[in-house]
């Protein structure tokens, strides 16, 4: 099973691709609809996890640690939620979730796995990094490399881009 599996790997990519757009989302939670048309000259975490899954909980006071400590310096992080069980598919299931964990960033609802297919993505949690240009340039799945995680988001945020 993906979601209990300890898979950890992290790491630059050598050939950075363009993310992929955010596509066959069912609902966005805590935000209007985002593309990654409009998030160009940002830093974006995109972030597939589903809150059932154990290895995510324990990712989420990362994640919502970065955002909160560097959202006003360019970074946006998207949670991906993408199901494995029926239950999880419940917006409403969603919406406790987000309470309870206390996110205060944007959650799309992926409960057709399209932006999870988009991405070529198999894990959960699973993290991407997108620089300010739209490209993939980390990946991290699973727990852990939080210190390796955050010093490329700050490595990303003080890029400077030129002219965008």
């Amino acid at each position: 099973m993906l979601a209990t599996t300890a898979i950890a790997s992290a790491g630059q990519l050598r050939t950075s691709t363009t993310a992929p757009e955010f596509t066959g989302i069912d609902k966005w939670l805590n935000s209007e609809p985002l593309t990654m048309a409009q998030l160009r000259g940002k830093v974006v975490l995109v972030d597939f996890w589903t809150y059932s899954c154990i290895n995510c909980v324990n990712t989420l006071g990362y994640v919502s640690s970065w955002h909160k400590k560097y959202k006003d310096q360019g970074l946006v992080v998207i949670g991906v939620h993408t199901p494995e069980y029926a239950f999880e598919r419940s917006t409403d299931n969603v919406k406790t979730a987000i309470k309870r964990f206390n996110i205060s960033y944007p959650v799309a609802q992926d409960n057709r796995y399209a932006t999870w297919n988009a991405y070529s993505n198999q894990y959960w949690p699973a993290f991407y990094l997108i620089d300010k240009s739209g490209k993939v340039v980390y990946t991290h799945f699973g727990e852990g490399k939080y210190a390796e995680t955050e010093a490329t988001i700050q490595r990303l945020l003080a890029q400077n881009t030129g002219a965008q």
